[in-house]
């Protein structure tokens, strides 16, 4: 079952290693902002420069390293409405 944040949550140590994919965009920095907030101090964030979640390699090595506790993936490829009519098979294809 899918852990909650806030009130009753059941992450109760500040310190566990937590890595938010997709930090930089809408959904990643609120969320981000949410677990500072609240007193997480144990973030871990990388750009997609420094890690391509569609490069498999580099992710079970990123994983392997890191060695989060909890992942919280609000990574997405974006491109507006007209991009996404125009090329929704990218965008499809990336964000799955």
């Amino acid at each position: 079952m899918a852990e909650t944040i806030g009130s009753g949550s059941s992450m109760s140590d500040k310190s566990a290693k937590i890595f938010v994919a997709g930090h930089r965009g809408l959904v990643g920095s609120a969320i981000v902002r949410k677990l500072q907030q609240l007193g997480f101090t144990n973030l871990v964030l990388r750009t997609h420069a420094e890690l391509d979640l569609s490069r498999q390699a580099d992710v079970e090595s990123f994983f392997a390293q890191e060695k989060p506790v909890y992942v919280i993936l609000a990574a997405a490829k974006v491109g507006g409405i007209h991009a996404n009519n125009t090329y929704p098979a990218d965008f499809i294809g990336v964000n799955l």
